[in-house]
């Protein structure tokens, strides 16, 4: 790979906390990052088909860029169980 391509993560599943409001992502590689590094990934345009939008409390996230598929929305995502991670 040279310099000017960057290698892009695709977020597979998603972790949410007991309100369901996502708090981590998992990569096609099994990584998983919380919801911050994700946000500086994408900053860095590291992650593919997200952008990044701030929340009513003022908290950076991580959003699905439009598509007309609801599918593949980040909410729509399946959810890691916690005993994966744990």
């Amino acid at each position: 790979m040279n310099k000017n391509e960057r290698a892009t993560h695709m977020i597979t599943r998603v972790v949410k906390d007991n309100q369901g409001e996502i708090t981590a992502y998992e990569f096609e590689n099994g990584d998983i990052v919380s919801k911050e590094q994700a946000v500086m990934l994408a900053k860095h345009g590291s992650i593919s088909g997200v952008s990044i939008s701030t929340s009513r409390k003022g908290e950076e996230y991580l959003r699905s860029l439009p598509d007309n598929d609801k599918s593949n929305n980040l909410d729509s995502l399946p959810v890691i169980d916690d005993n994966e991670i744990y």
